[in-house]
């Protein structure tokens, strides 16, 4: 496996590789990697995220999984790096981390069938798709503004080629306890079958990053929490999470919300309700609670 960051060197974007604790430029400078300012490791033009994914995140929430994968696009402003700091609105509450792995396209990618997907991919890195649920009534379908706001979209601290997606681990740390421990078996629908899907339609081109699902306890996180996203084999990203000096304008536009849709999202399994009746709200309509099937 081979191991490529992108970092500020002397102010300037530098490709550099990974050489046991340090970072190696092509002129052949060096930087310690802890002390490195780190970018994303690919510059994407598209960033798409599946909606639930993993085994334990569904029967969390006691809902059903559709036929086929649905998804959401986060816009590429959102995106930041290892050791950023991810802002939570003046005014919001419910930012909820949530620990993925994200597949980096290598090439063109269009009508590939599963068993060809992997000659497109160039390798794969750490995300955190991080979710501001207190907009959840009003986008639960497109989560624009619920996964889209500035710096949400944490990704790195590395592209990691000739890594294998199969049985790993993998585990989201809020200030250093665990949160969420999965594994990629827990998958319904792995990398290769995701880049497929979604290549039928839409050209998938080389940076593009496809986000790949988290397992359960996704929960929210508030200024000062540290939180790191580890996968054997990609290594870990952190980053902190701060509040924004500005609220939300008041003055046109949804407002941030607490109703029993955000709750019951932002809280996962620790929502008082689960298991006693379906949560309400817009957000349901897209994944059926198994708790109506006793209503029938």
């Amino acid at each position: 496996m081979t191991e490529y960051r992108r970092i500020l060197l002397n102010g300037y974007p530098v490709t550099v590789q990974s050489e046991g604790d340090q970072l190696v430029s092509r002129d052949g400078r060096r930087v310690d990697a802890d002390k490195a300012a780190h970018l994303a490791p690919v510059e994407p033009r598209k960033i798409v995220c599946v909606h639930l994914n993993y085994e334990s995140r569904v029967n969390e929430y006691m809902t059903k999984l559709p036929a086929t994968p649905t998804y959401f696009h986060k816009p590429v402003t959102a995106l930041c790096g290892h050791g950023a700091e991810v802002v939570r609105p003046k005014g919001c509450q419910w930012l909820n981390y949530e620990g993925e792995i994200a597949v980096v396209i290598g090439r063109h990618c269009r009508n590939v069938a599963p068993a060809q997907a992997g000659q497109y991919i160039a390798g794969y890195t750490i995300a955190n798709d991080f979710g501001l649920h207190d907009f959840r009534d009003t986008d639960a379908g497109s989560m624009l503004r619920v996964k889209g706001a500035d710096t949400l979209c944490p990704v790195g601290p590395a592209l990691v080629t000739g890594w294998d997606f199969r049985h790993k681990r993998i585990r989201t740390l809020v200030n250093g306890v665990v949160k969420q421990d999965g594994n990629t078996d827990e998958m319904e629908w792995n990398m290769h079958y995701l880049v497929a899907d979604i290549a039928r339609t839409i050209t998938l081109e080389p940076g593009d990053l496809l986000l790949s699902g988290t397992p359960a306890n996704s929960r929210p996180v508030a200024p000062g929490d540290v939180v790191t996203v580890e996968v054997e084999g990609l290594g870990s990203l952190t980053n902190t999470v701060v509040e924004g000096p500005v609220a939300v304008r008041d003055d046109v536009g949804h407002q941030p919300m607490t109703t029993e849709e955000v709750v019951s999202t932002a809280m996962g399994g620790d929502w008082e309700f689960r298991g006693i009746r379906a949560p309400h709200g817009p957000g349901s309509a897209h994944y059926r609670s198994r708790l109506e099937d006793n209503e029938e």
